[in-house]
């Protein structure tokens, strides 16, 4: 790995720290993104049994919102439980965006990383190209130096596709993802709501 790096020159520097940063990102979110931590199973089931038993004090309703981002947006159903229909999903669907905005967070970085990889990898291609332009001599050129020229060009080339192919499907799967998240999260908000507003 230290000769590919070295042979591949300074230009592979920059997507060796992207590609960590990348890699930070995805299993970043896989660990933030399980099911379980989201919107763990029976949440809406939690929710009722706290809305039928009247234990709705604010001890109760504050361990019900910090135990998934579904339940952030059960425990402000039962906080406005008594606005009407409208104005309580108007306050659901706000608590609902600001929990997608927390699911999609460094989503948008990935996505720049996939395109921005094999921009890299050309950058680094134009500067092997300007070393073996620059190896070469009218008397003859050495052929040591344009080696090292063609194994920058494609090195990098090599590099930043394979750093964004892997970045835009894990952007893109995290993507499914977490719409999915946001439809279940969606079913048990309207269980809740359909016990509390028939």
């Amino acid at each position: 790995m230290q000769s590919i790096i070295a042979e591949a020159g300074w230009p592979i520097w920059p997507l060796l720290l992207i590609s960590v940063i990348g890699l930070a990102i995805i299993f970043e979110r896989l660990l933030s993104l399980r099911r379980a931590r989201v919107c763990p199973k029976g949440i809406a089931d939690q929710a009722i049994r706290l809305y039928r038993s009247n234990s709705l004090d604010p001890d109760s309703l504050a361990k019900l919102r910090d135990s998934s981002l579904c339940a952030r947006v059960l425990a402000t159903i039962l906080v406005h439980r008594n606005q009407p229909l409208p104005e309580l999903r108007y306050q659901a669907e706000l608590t609902g965006s600001d929990a997608a905005h927390d699911m999609q967070r460094f989503l948008p970085a990935l996505s720049m990383i996939a395109t921005v990889a094999p921009l890299m990898g050309l950058f680094g291609t134009v500067i092997g190209m300007i070393e073996i332009f620059a190896a070469y001599q009218p008397g003859g050129t050495d052929p040591g130096q344009l080696a090292r020229g063609i194994s920058i060009a494609l090195y990098n080339t090599g590099f930043g596709i394979l750093i964004a192919v892997p970045a835009a499907i894990a952007h893109r799967l995290l993507r499914v993802h977490v719409d999915n998240l946001l439809v279940r999260i969606e079913q048990e908000s309207r269980i809740l709501l359909e016990q509390i507003k028939p």
